[in-house]
């Protein structure tokens, strides 16, 4: 599957403005990470950044959280079959039941609530720009509870496992979504 195709099937499935920056903002950290981690893989890895959350408008997961990232491969099953990129877009959510074993599932789920980590605290600047932001105070952030509650710091520093450090997913995150921040609206 090229960038394209699965642009193409993202847009066919999601129509909501917000969830289509974020699966951009994802997309293109774990381009970033990926040339790091996969140097081989980065367009596979934008892929499985571009599509983790394809299933957030069709299906109830606000009910019931299992279904989010199994959905999506059922959808994805009508036209591939990438057991891979399937295992990422699950363990990105382990309420799906998948845990992240491998570094693209890692990278995958330490990148998803990064991205909106990162929007949260660019909103908080006088600007509202990913470019004004700085690592110190992305860190000073996290450690506050109150701040992006719904941005899982656990699932953020689970990018240890793939050898890299929050440090380094922060820099790549600010990095990449800055090379991108017009059409993110950052």
């Amino acid at each position: 599957m090229t960038r394209d195709q699965a642009y193409e099937i993202l847009t066919k499935y999601m129509k909501g403005e917000h969830y289509i920056t974020h699966s951009l903002a994802v997309e293109a950290i774990m381009r970033g990470l990926a040339k790091r981690l996969a140097p081989d893989d980065v367009e596979y890895w934008g892929i499985a950044g571009l599509l983790h959350d394809l299933d957030e408008e069709q299906c109830d997961w606000q009910h019931d959280l299992s279904v989010h990232g199994p959905t999506s491969v059922e959808i994805l099953k009508k036209g591939i079959d990438d057991p891979i990129l399937f295992g990422a877009i699950c363990a990105h959510n382990p309420k799906s039941g998948v845990k992240a074993k491998t570094k693209i599932q890692y990278a995958l789920l330490a990148a998803d609530p990064m991205s909106g980590f990162l929007k949260a605290v660019a909103q908080i600047y006088p600007d509202k720009k990913i470019a004004s932001v700085k690592r110190k105070s992305v860190l000073k952030r996290f450690n506050e509870a109150r701040f992006a509650k719904g941005a899982n710091r656990d699932y953020m520093e689970s990018i240890e496992f793939t050898g890299l450090m929050l440090e380094d997913l922060i820099d790549i995150g600010l990095e990449e979504m800055c090379a991108i921040s017009d059409e993110l609206g950052l």
